[in-house]
């Protein structure tokens, strides 16, 4: 072969290689780029949490990221306040959130018509019965023929066991042996400061604020079910999100309710962490602020999720009785798998 042709076949072939080494480095570039967008390692796993403004799940939330329990775990929270517990169904429900605050009775009944949703316990807190300050009612039997205000509707859950509890223990029905006067929350609290009811029964943060008021706790809802067959306190409100989406992002949700549990153990130990968080309690003077720290600690969890479910389970059966399709939905049973997961207490 001549010699000029033979180095055009040389400078030739150092081209192809030169060419081919290009294109395999760019190949290897843009291969551990994509790997590094989705690595959790380098790009924090986002959830969406709908939240109601100064909501106690706020609190919980604030102290995650002020104290980089997010950023420890490699997910990002996108936190969306919104206006009210029907939003944020809606918003789970067409996928705009991916987690919320609800109870395990809304997430069984949308079990039963085919969702997915599921639960992790967030609080055992339900509410009281509360009385004004020098009141004659001192027991159950001391409601009869009394106005009684009622947080919520005829089928709210925290009404529905305090009636099947009377209904056992006490052998009357409250429905009809007392006055029921349905209405908002706020709205039953002034009422009850105004002296135009006799007893109400409210959400656990308008019952602290009663007491710091100087009315008298004569019934706490959390400890009922323990009469009814119950062997411990119950979380009736949790984390509520698509079954679905949590096997699609294992690391997030495991990695939230890792730093959720932490947030708990800071809020259940550190006065501090309390005093940073005041402005989002919305607590109107040291009393107030005081009552609602005592009770939401009351109502950290501390059970397994298998002792929770199995105690959902009683529950579930009077609420079913009580409160009928229009509260449980179709199934004459807890859907399974309205709790998430079955290994008990998360690990941190």
């Amino acid at each position: 072969m001549p010699l000029l042709k033979r180095k055009a076949m040389v400078w030739l072939w150092s081209c192809v290689i030169g060419i081919t080494r290009a294109l395999a480095l760019t190949l290897v570039v843009s291969a551990l780029a994509g790997f590094c967008a989705t690595n959790p390692a380098q790009a924090a796993a986002k959830i969406r949490i709908g939240i109601l403004q100064f909501g106690t799940l706020s609190w919980v939330l604030d102290t995650i990221q002020q104290n980089g329990f997010d950023k420890a775990e490699g997910i990002e929270l996108e936190v969306v306040p919104l206006a009210s517990t029907q939003a944020a169904k809606e918003g789970l429900q067409n996928g705009s959130l991916d987690l919320i605050a609800s109870d395990w009775l809304w997430v069984s009944r949308e079990r039963s018509l085919g969702a997915d949703f599921t639960f992790a316990p967030f609080n055992t807190e339900l509410g009281a019965v509360m009385v004004p300050p020098a009141s004659p009612i001192k027991s159950l039997d001391d409601l009869r023929g009394k106005t009684m205000g009622v947080a919520g509707g005829p089928i709210d859950k925290s009404w529905l066991i305090l009636v099947a509890y009377t209904l056992r223990v006490a052998f009357f029905d409250l429905r009809t042996a007392t006055t029921p006067v349905f209405g908002t929350a706020p709205l039953l609290a002034d009422q009850a400061v105004q002296h135009k009811l006799d007893a109400v029964l409210e959400y656990w943060p308008y019952a602290a604020q009663l007491e710091a008021k100087g009315f008298s706790r004569l019934i706490a809802i959390e400890d009922l079910p323990l009469e009814l067959g119950a062997k411990g306190r119950v979380a009736m409100v949790g984390y509520v999100f698509s079954e679905a989406w949590a096997k699609a992002n294992p690391a997030a949700i495991e990695g939230f309710l890792r730093a959720a549990g932490k947030a708990n153990e800071l809020l259940a130990s550190s006065d501090e962490e309390w005093q940073r968080i005041r402005p989002l309690v919305q607590a109107g003077d040291d009393a107030t602020f005081e009552a609602l720290k005592r009770y939401y600690r009351e109502g950290i969890p501390h059970r397994s999720v298998a002792e929770n479910e199995a105690d959902a389970e009683v529950l579930y059966q009077f609420l079913r009785v009580l409160g009928g399709e229009k509260l449980v939905g179709p199934g004459i049973n807890l859907a399974p798998g309205t709790f998430w997961g079955l290994r008990g207490p998360i690990k941190r």
